[in-house]
């Protein structure tokens, strides 16, 4: 038969997975996407004819 866990043992392991997640939550939003190796020239072309604009 299995042996009865403790009350403190029970919240001890329920804290430290607390703190493990909101760890591995910190970490991953930290990380942030990767650096560009080039700058590329932001595209200033219309997509709509000049005629096409409301006067």
């Amino acid at each position: 038969m299995l042996e009865r866990i403790r009350t403190t043992r029970r919240y001890a392991r329920g804290f430290v997975a607390a703190i493990a997640a909101v760890t591995a939550l910190v970490l991953a939003a930290n990380a942030g996407p990767a650096k560009a190796t080039r700058s590329e020239e932001p595209d200033h072309r219309t997509t709509s004819p000049v005629e096409a604009t409301v006067r």
